[in-house]
């Protein structure tokens, strides 16, 4: 099992103001839910809980912890892909 963070910070879509902002994503709820609360991220900014969209947003902060604790870098295509096939498994 594996958790993801985008590049969404990259482009226009995730930068509000001078706040940088990803998708964090994992392979199970669980380990999504493990990974928030590794990096101190509150279980109740979860969006889309219990659907093929379930994520969170993450900081730059939270992203560079993210990775530190053994998060998977990927482009917003993979990710997008990544959904596309949980949907389609659903």
């Amino acid at each position: 099992m594996t958790v993801y963070v985008d590049d969404m910070h990259l482009s226009p879509m995730g930068q509000f103001g001078r706040m940088k902002m990803s998708h964090m994503i994992a392979d199970s709820t669980d380990e999504l839910l493990a990974m928030a609360d590794r990096i101190g991220l509150a279980r109740r900014w979860l969006q889309a809980a219990g659907t093929p969209r379930e994520h969170f947003d993450v900081s730059m902060c939270l992203r560079k912890k993210a990775v530190a604790a053994g998060a998977v870098e990927i482009t917003m295509r993979e990710l997008a892909m990544r959904c596309r096939e949980r949907r389609e498994t659903a």
